[in-house]
Order: structure tokens, then sequence, then C-alpha cells
């Protein structure tokens, strides 16, 4: 056989995961060959509890022999899993010439409590009632129990989870660096909780837990109207500890009435407001064995109803990665701030030396006014400030632990000038999702841009999709998430974060099928709007195609049908959707003064998304087995299309509405009749450039725009758009210093001042849905079957790029696509294809150069399959492997 190593064994898509509830977790792996062209077709999959795997009577599932190329979301059917338990699993597999690997090195996952009927603890709170309604005086709950272990601990699971935030901490030390639990769900319905491997904290002898609960998002203010208790008033916390002792006994440790309670010096925590923490109130050795807790109050048990627990299912937030301020400004109205030389979001943490009763104040913003000062007006009613008052005697440390601020400047009062600078650093905080893309190029600015689309991602992706992180709002909208969701899959691997948001949005959705406008869902927002709501649809579907996956689809479909259902109930008409309250094109560029919506008809945007939704879900019910419904909602669609073209297109084929965003979504969900798009997509072009080669598209047209034009043959006017530097552009806001994508296209005006106070974000990922037109057509990196399984290298250069390249990795490994232009004229293009999947390369239409590959003519070339010429260009088929292609200049058209 060819050398060939099973790697990459992933759990859920996830390594070695620890506490998960999934009864059928999805088994994948990757392959590495020596030469290229490797496919497999057979694997067998090995489940058992011991690693070793020594003796195949001790085995939970074997596959044996399987005759299939599938290496991914391969379901576990082996004996039903038990509670609180590992699993080792390893991987072989056969090539085409049905020789075997060696077994891949075992992987493993653990179960968490898997029932409800596991947890022993009881609910735990600091009092036995809430505090008032809108009192944003509340201090912060301490908790603490003591306990005695023997020698031998074998190993430790803390199941955790709370009402409100919390944090726990075992013998003086974190249980771990995770932050932000238990997340945000619909916590009226479900409700996550936690699982923490603590085996080498604990000794024998005394132990102590202590946990730490604050307001978050249960409890604390929450949306623009000021409001909080959305979920509750009362936090509490639920915590049991499972200790497998070496004679194979256990002892379990839980939340009861003989733990202790207290405040502390955490007096204030709020997402939206900040904290505000009195060291001299500091409890010494709170979370350590010996500590006297004689004046706290016992914990008050709680009877209130616990919605539904379920293990973790997104990756954690924690601090990722660190940033050092860049400069210390003086501004002209005396104030002291630091520049951390990025838009980001988490917190400082910061060293002072200080009297006690010092006041160190850190206000946070995204931007400097025209003048230079500090400017908070764009956070309407959020504080986002941290008030740390010194107990004094040496260097104290600080960093908040329950709010979050979105901000690149630092207004800080209470620190004498020696001290700025080094001791604060920049805690940057995200759900710790894998990054999976790269895009570079010749141009600096676009990879700025790049840049500004990555960090938008990261600041906006905690826990659930928002729209903002900074001002009195962060909510998870659903119209950004579905707009952007296709851009974030190439960045990081988005499956684990989108299905636990997905689930919340389904637990959220209303009986007649309505989605709300954010989710988790505040009635604040509201709800039923197109493109927003439409995420119920687009969203599983977009997974399922950079993941190829059909799990979610199974999962979402209940959910994806009754939307589009709900969609049928409102029209005065049956196929179209033309009442109701819609977003439309927001914050389009040809709104009427003094509005937000593009000039796009609404009911036309509506309609146009309700044949899209109902042509996802005639492909998903194909795709799940549901044929009687795909028949049902094909008719639907053909009929939505007929009312489309009766409604909103004339006669001789013009859309109506001649608006960039009528024009982008009619061409992308193929709207109208074969004869007429080429027209369509024409005067799209025309419009463009009668607008000085200027979008006037808003959220629901933006992120289609450059997409529709390469498709209808117009990638160089596309490139120009991408490079336009004057405003409205993508590049404005570049050239105007932004780190992040913002809300507006002219969120800071060319004379320095702003859009606006009360809607003005610097950090809002919607518009940077550009970027899976830089993967799919400046680098063109697409996928033909879903998941990659099979690939299209297309790449499109144009524009002043003189080279491109992404990369990208996909559940079978890494894809790679770089071009560039060498000074003699020749392109050269370097391709990296995964085991086990095929590419079709189409080289750019009019290089008719010879072709080689690492200096060799193609007929020498391994992992070549065919060569043939259609209307694209040249085509060629290729295996697995890496690739070095040149087309000579001499011979270019």
């Amino acid at each position: 056989m060819n050398e060939c190593k099973v790697l990459n064994l992933a759990v859920n898509y996830r390594t070695n995961p620890l506490g998960t509830d999934d009864p059928s977790p999805r088994l994948s792996w990757q392959t590495r060959a020596d030469t290229r062209g490797f496919l497999q077709s057979a694997y067998q999959i090995q489940v058992g509890r011991n690693p070793s795997f020594a003796a195949e009577e001790e085995l939970e599932w074997d596959t044996g022999k399987v005759t299939s190329d599938s290496s991914v979301h391969i379901d576990y059917q082996g004996k039903t899993l038990l509670p609180r338990t590992r699993y080792s699993f390893r991987v072989r597999v056969w090539d085409s010439g049905d020789n075997v690997s060696a077994w891949s090195g075992p992987a493993h996952w653990e179960t968490a409590l898997l029932s409800q009927q596991n947890w022993q603890a009881s609910w735990i709170t600091a009092s036995s009632s809430g505090q008032s309604a809108q009192s944003s005086n509340d201090p912060c709950d301490y908790f603490r129990t003591e306990f005695e272990l023997p020698a031998g601990t074998v190993s430790a699971r803390i199941y955790a989870t709370s009402l409100g935030l919390y944090r726990i901490y075992v013998n003086g030390s974190p249980a771990d660096d995770t932050l932000f639990n238990p997340g945000w769900t619909s916590y009226n319905k479900r409700l996550q909780y936690q699982t923490y491997d603590v085996t080498q904290m604990l000794t024998a002898g005394s132990n102590a837990l202590g946990c730490i609960a604050g307001n978050g998002w249960y409890k604390g203010f929450l949306s623009w109207d000021g409001s909080k208790n959305h979920y509750g008033e009362q936090r509490a916390v639920l915590i049991q500890l499972h200790i497998t002792l070496a004679d194979g006994t256990e002892q379990v440790i839980v939340t009861d009435g003989s733990w202790r309670t207290s405040s502390g010096p955490l007096l204030m925590s709020e997402l939206y407001h900040g904290e505000t923490y009195d060291a001299r109130l500091e409890l010494d050795g709170w979370f350590s064995p010996g500590f006297a807790d004689q004046k706290w109050k016992p914990a008050a048990l709680t009877d209130a109803p616990p919605p539904l627990l379920v293990a973790q299912e997104n990756e954690p937030s924690r601090i990722v990665e660190t940033i050092e301020p860049i400069a210390v400004i003086s501004t002209p109205d005396g104030g002291t701030v630091l520049d951390m030389g990025q838009n980001m979001v988490g917190w400082v943490r910061f060293t002072v030396n200080a009297e006690a009763g010092t006041e160190i104040i850190l206000q946070h913003a995204e931007v400097l006014d025209r003048d230079g000062n500090f400017y908070t007006g764009n956070l309407r009613s959020a504080q986002q400030t941290v008030t740390y008052i010194c107990r004094g005697g040496g260097p104290e440390t600080f960093e908040p632990h329950f709010t979050f601020q979105g901000f690149r400047y630092v207004q800080v009062t209470g620190v004498p000038h020696d001290q700025l600078l080094e001791p604060f650093t920049g805690c940057v905080i995200h759900s710790d999702l894998e990054h999976t893309g790269s895009f570079s190029c010749s141009d600096e600015l676009v990879n700025q841009l790049q840049h500004n689309i990555l960090w938008g991602q990261k600041g906006n992706f905690l826990d659930v999709p928002t729209d903002c992180p900074q001002r009195d709002e962060r909510l998870g909208w659903t119209g950004d998430a579905q707009v952007f969701i296709r851009t974030a899959a190439f960045n990081m691997n988005v499956v684990p974060f989108f299905e636990k948001w997905l689930r919340d949005l389904a637990a959220d959705q209303e009986a007649d099928g309505r989605v709300p406008h954010v989710i988790p869902d505040i009635p604040t927002a509201g709800y039923g709007s197109s493109a927003w709501g439409d995420a119920a649809v687009i969203c599983p579907w977009t997974l399922y195609q950079c993941y190829g996956d059909v799990r979610i689809l199974k999962e979402q479909y209940p959910s994806m049908k009754a939307w589009v259902e709900y969609i049928r109930a409102q029209g005065e008409h049956e196929f179209l959707w033309n009442t109701g309250h819609h977003f439309g094109d927001w914050l389009g560029l040809d709104a009427k003064e003094n509005s937000y919506i593009g000039a796009t008809p609404k009911d036309l945007i509506a309609t146009a998304f309700f044949a899209y939704s109902t042509e996802l879900l005639v492909k998903t019910a194909e795709i799940i087995g549901q044929q009687e419904e795909a028949g049902k909602y094909r008719e639907l669609h053909s009929n939505i299309i007929r009312a489309f073209r009766e409604e909103f297109v004339t006669p001789s084929g013009r859309v109506a509405s001649p608006t960039q965003t009528a024009y982008a979504v009619a061409l992308m969900f193929d709207l109208l009749e074969e004869k007429d798009r080429p027209r369509t997509a024409a005067m799209l072009a025309d419009h463009v450039k009668e607008n000085g080669t200027h979008l006037t598209t808003g959220f629901v047209g933006t992120p289609y725009l450059c997409l529709v034009l390469s498709r209808f043959g117009y990638t160089g006017l596309a490139y120009e758009l991408v490079l336009q530097k004057e405003y409205p552009s993508w590049l404005y806001s570049v050239l105007q210093g932004a780190t992040t994508i913002w809300e507006h296209w002219d969120g800071i005006k060319p004379d320095g001042s702003f859009w606006s106070d009360d809607m003005n974000s610097y950090n809002h990922y919607a518009y940077g849905a550009v970027g899976d037109w830089m993967y799919r057509v400046a680098a063109g990196i697409e996928l033909i079957e879903p998941g990659y399984k099979k690939i299209r290298i297309q790449p499109q250069p144009g524009g002043q790029l003189t080279w491109a390249e992404a990369s990208y990795s996909s559940v079978y490994g890494v894809i790679k696509s770089a071009w560039s232009k060498q000074p003699d004229g020749t392109l050269e293009l370097s391709v990296v294809i995964p085991a086990n999947t095929t590419a079709e390369l189409i080289l750019p239409d009019g290089q008719q150069g010879e072709i080689r590959e690492s200096g060799e003519a193609l007929e020498h070339t391994a992992g070549v399959l065919s060569v043939e010429k259609n209307t694209a260009g040249r085509k060629l088929t290729l295996g697995s492997g890496s690739y070095r292609f040149t087309v000579a200049a001499e011979q270019q058209a």
C-alpha cells in the first residue's frame, strides 16, 4: 500500500471532548498519504473503554471492514453509552487497491451525565428572595464548601451550571480557563452544564470548592430598553463533583443546604455596564480549605423548576490571545487613554500599586472623536466601565469576571502616569473556535479588510453570533448571522457554535413557526421578518454545504419547515409575502432620508426569501428522505416563482424595481427566467457603473452582489467594487483606520464626524460577508459536493492584484489555492487537495498557454486524472496531493 496514515480523529468536530450527552456521537478522521490520488475504499472503527485495545471482548463497537469512502460524521452505533465514562476509539482504512493502513493512535470522548435523573445536586441560592426588579446594586454571590478525601484519587469530575454566570474554584484555583459559563441559551427551555476534570487539583485531606455567581444574560441588563431579569430574578448554582478512588469507591459532593454563602468584593457585574470590585473586601482564602466561614450564611435551597439540562454543546469562551497597548494618549480635554491598536472584545488585565481606597476607573470605547477625545456616544446606555478599589500594601492585579467590553481605547483614571502601558494587557475573549481559513493577496488594503472581517467575527462570536459587542444590544440577530455564516465557515469551524444557536432558534420558535429577530429571544426585539427569520433555513443548509453533515438537516428540518409554513400563512396572496413587519434592505444606501430601510420594496425581498427558503427546504427534504414532502414543497416553490414574476417582473422580463439589491437577489435565487438573467445581470452591472462603481446595497443585497457579478461574467467589476477606496466601499473604512467591519459604510465621515450616536457600531460583521467572494472567487476555493468531498479550484485573477492565496481546513484536510502572475507573464498556481477527495481545477479563461506541473508535461504528471476544455477554460481533474502548475506566457490569449 502507498503509505497512508490515519490522523486527526474527531468526535462531533472536537478533539478528545470532555462531557457530552450525545448518545450517538459523530466520528471523523483524516488521512495523509505519501502519494497523490489517495481514495479510501473501506474503513474499520473500534470503540472500547481500554485505550490499549488489548482485548476484543472489551470493545463497545467494532464495525468490521465497512466498504465506504466515508471518513466524516460516522454515527456511533455500538452498545448504549454509559454516563461519566471515557470511550476510546481507533480507525484504520483501506485504499482503492484494498491495501490496509495501520491503526490510528487512539482518541477518546467522555460522556457527561446523559440524563436528568443522574443529577443528585440541589439548586442553591444566596437568599430566599430575589433582588428588586431594576436594581443595579446587585453584588455577586460567593458560595463555598469543604470536604475530606483519603489518598488515592483516580479521577474527579465536576458537573456544574447556574442561573446567571458562574466560575468554580478548587482549592484556591479556577477549575479551568473557560469563561462566561454556562453560556447563553433559551434559559427557560434549555440550560447548558459544563464538565471539569479536576483530578489533579484534589489532595488527600481537606479540600474546598468555591463558586462566584453573577447576573450575566440570565438576570442582568439586556436589550436597549434598560430592563433586566429577562429569565428570572434569582441567581442559583448547581454543582456535582464525582470522585473515584483507587479502591473503586466513589464520593459525591453536591450543592445542598450545607454550603455557605456571602457577598464579597465583586459589588457589581453587568455585561453592558462593567464591574465594580472593592479589593478591601477581599475574603482571603475563601476558596481554600480552612477558611473561617462562620459569619457566612447557609445557602438556601430553591425549588424553582429548572429547564432541560444539556451538556456543553458549543466551544467554551476563553481568553484566546492577549495584546499590549501601542500608545498612551493625552487627549485634548485632559484624558489619559490607552490605545490597544485593535478594536477588540474582552477586558483589560492590569497591575497597580496604590494606597488603599484608591479608585482605578477604566472606561472603554471604540473610537476617538474628530478632536481626538474619548468618545462613548455610540454605546448608548452601556457604561463599559470597570472600577477597581485598591486594598493597598503592594502590587495588585485585577481582571473582570462576568463582563466584556468592545473597545480599542481605554480611558484610565486613578493610575499614576508611570504605571501606565506595560502593566495593562488586553485579553481577547471569544468562543474558542478552530481557525480554519486564511486569505491574503498583493494588496495590503485588502489584507487589512480580511483582518477586519476576522476580528469582527472574533468580537461577535462570544457564545452567540451577536450584531455588535459594545452598546446596549449585543444580541443574536438572525439576519446578521445568516448573511455572514458562509464567510464565518471559511474563517473558523463554526458547526458546534451554530448547532447550539440553531437549537435555541428552534426552541424559541413559536408554535406557528415565526422566528424571533434575535436568538435567544428577547421579546423587545420582535419577530417574523424576512431575511432575518430565514436564518432558520439558510444557516442549517449552509452548515450542511460546508461540512457535509446530514444530521444538522435532520435535526433542524422541523424548524425549517415551520418557518416556510409560517410565511405561507402570512400573505394576502398565498404565494407572495406582502404583509407584516420587515427590515427590508437594512441600511441600504438608496434609502429615503431619515430611513434605515433601502429602496428595494420589502415585499419583493420577502417573496424572494420565501422562494429561496422553500427551495432549500425542497433540497433538504430530498436529502433526508422526505420525498413526499419534497414534492409538495417543490410545487410551492414553483408557485412562488410564478407569483414573483407576475408581481415584480415586467412582461418583457425586467425587474420592476431597478435597485442593486433587487437585481442581486433575483439573480442569486434564480427567480427570473433563464432568458432574462443575462440582461438583468447587465443592468446590475450598469447600475454599479452609473453610481461611479459604488454599491448602494444594505444588509440584504451586499452579501450577494459580488457573487452575482462574478457568476454572470462581471468579475472585473466585482474586483473594482472590492478595490474601491472612495465611500461607499469596503476599503473606505480601512483607509479610515478601521480594524474591524463597521455597521455603516460611513460610520466615520471624511471630516471625522460620526454617522450617528443611536446606531453606529464599529464592530459589526455583516458587511464582512464579502469574504465569501474573496475565498470562492478571488482565490477560487469552491465546493462541488457538500463538505468539499469534491472541490472546484477556479481562481479568477483580476484588478491590480498580482497574487492571491487562500487555505481552508475542511473536514477532510487542508485545501489550498494560490496564484501569482510572474514578471515574465507566466501564471503560477499552487494547489493542495486533501486525501480522500478529488478536485476540478479550472484555469482562468484566456490562459491558453502550455500547462506544466512541477516542470513536467501533464501527461507525465501523477494525480492529474483528465484534461479537457470547456466554456470556462481548461479543466483538469485532480486526485489528492500538492501541485504546482505553470501556464507559459507566450501562448496566453
